[in-house]
C-alpha cells in the first residue's frame, strides 16, 4: 500500500488530507494512505528517515528549509526559492520541489487570469516573495506595495532576482511604493497579505478605487472563501480567484510529480468548490 504524508507543526487546521484523498480517488488509488506528520521542529532529524521511506510527502511551516539537508536532490523550483514543500522518492532518491509557484500559476490560468502586463502586488513576505519573482519571470511590470518599515521585503525580492542571474532590465520593471502612492490601472491585483483573513473579515488591503482600477484580483486567503477584497471586485464586474484554488492546484502538481497523474479541469474545479463548502460548513 502506498503511503504519503503532510509534514508540519502545528497542523490542526490543515486542509491537505481531504484534498489529497480526493485526488487519489480521482487516480483510482482510493486505498492510498495520506498521513498527518505533526512533528515538533527539534525532532525532524530523527523522523527524516521515516519520511524519506514514503512515496512522497508535502511540507509546510516550519520545515520548508530545514528539510533540504535530508534530501538527495533539488528540482530547479526548489533551488530557485531555497524552499521545499513537496518531496518524491524516485529510484531510491528523495527529490525536493517547490510547488507553491506552480500552484499560483495554475490557479491563475484556470481562473482566467494572466501573469503579465501591469501587476500590483500588496505585500511580498513569505509566499508573496515567490509571487513577485514569478511575476518578473513572466515579464510583468511589477508594483509592490509595502508598509513603511518593511521595505526590506521588497529589497529581498530584488536581491533574489539578481542572485538568480536576472538582468538589470528585469529589476527596472519593479517599483516599490506605499499604499497611499498607488495610481494608474493594472491588469492584475495580487493580495499577498493576511489582511481580510478570518476572523478579521471586514478588513481590505486597498481602497475600492484601487480595486476598480484592476482587471483581475488574485487573493491568497482561502478563509473566508470570498474576502472583502473579492466581494468589492465582483460587485464591480472584476474577475476574482480565491486562495483555495491555489491550495488545490498546488496539491494537483504534487500528484503530477508523485505519479504523473492526469486530471480533468472540471474535476479540479469541483474539488475547489467542495473544499470551500467544507470550510464553510
Amino acid at each position: 500500500m502506498e503511503k504519503y504524508a503532510i509534514l508540519g507543526y502545528p497542523l490542526k487546521h490543515t486542509m491537505s488530507p481531504p484534498i489529497h484523498k480526493r485526488l487519489f480517488e480521482l487516480e483510482n488509488k482510493g486505498d492510498t494512505v495520506y498521513e498527518i506528520c505533526e512533528f515538533a521542529p527539534e525532532t525532524l532529524g530523527e523522523k527524516a528517515d521515516y519520511l524519506n521511506s514514503l512515496g512522497g510527502y508535502n511540507i509546510t511551516i516550519p520545515f520548508k528549509v530545514d528539510i533540504i539537508k535530508y534530501l538527495d536532490e533539488l528540482d530547479a523550483s526548489a533551488k530557485r526559492y531555497e524552499s521545499v514543500n513537496c518531496v518524491v522518492r524516485r529510484d531510491g532518491r528523495n527529490i525536493g520541489y517547490n510547488t507553491d509557484c506552480y500552484g499560483f500559476l495554475r490557479a491563475l490560468e484556470a481562473g482566467g487570469g494572466k501573469l503579465g502586463g501591469r501587476v500590483l502586488q500588496i505585500g511580498c513576505g513569505g509566499v508573496g516573495r515567490m509571487m513577485a519573482i514569478e511575476a518578473v519571470r513572466h515579464g510583468a511590470d511589477l508594483t509592490i506595495v509595502v508598509l513603511k518599515g518593511f521595505e526590506d521585503t521588497a529589497q529581498f525580492v530584488i536581491d533574489e532576482l539578481r542572485r538568480q542571474g536576472h538582468p538589470e532590465s528585469d529589476i527596472e520593471r519593479i517599483h516599490v511604493i506605499y499604499n497611499d502612492e498607488i495610481s494608474g490601472e493594472f491588469d492584475l491585483l495580487v493580495n499577498a497579505t493576511p489582511v481580510g483573513m478570518f476572523p478579521k473579515v471586514e478588513a481590505c488591503p486597498v481602497s475600492e478605487d484601487v480595486i476598480k482600477s484592476c482587471k483581475c484580483v488574485f487573493e491568497v486567503i482561502y478563509n473566508p472563501e470570498k474576502t472583502k477584497l473579492m466581494n468589492i471586485a465582483e460587485a464591480n464586474g472584476i474577475k476574482t480567484i480565491g486562495g483555495m484554488a491555489m491550495l488545490v492546484w498546488q496539491a494537483v502538481v504534487a500528484h503530477e510529480i508523485w505519479s504523473d497523474a492526469k486530471y480533468n479541469d472540471s474535476d479540479i474545479a469541483q474539488l475547489i468548490e467542495d473544499m470551500n463548502a467544507a470550510l464553510n460548513a
